[in-house]
């Protein structure tokens, strides 16, 4: 199992409608084969900063989500709203309580 972050700044007029996206999209990403976590979080200084926090057993289904439809779809939503370009780590879990 792996982590995936991913940072995206928005563009302040295109917060609520990232948000309102995300609520409709985020039971799918849920259910997709191989995710077994997912959360979006804000940045407290920075209203318009977000970050998505999901866990995969395998990278191969980050990979198969990666080429998805529903990935597509979601991404093209997406991406016009940034105001820079998203940022994006695979991280392994070193330690955890």
């Amino acid at each position: 199992m792996f982590t995936r972050i991913v940072k995206m700044e928005f563009q302040e007029a295109k917060v609520s409608t990232f948000l309102d996206n995300f609520e409709t999209v985020k039971s799918k990403i849920r259910n997709f084969p191989g995710c077994e976590f997912l959360e979006l979080y804000r940045d407290k200084n920075n209203r318009a900063i977000f970050f998505t926090y999901s866990r995969w057993k395998e990278e191969q289904d980050l990979e198969n989500y990666r080429n998805s439809d529903l990935f597509k779809g979601v991404w093209a939503t997406t991406k016009p709203m940034f105001k820079s370009k998203a940022q994006a780590w695979s991280v392994d879990t070193l330690s955890s309580e």
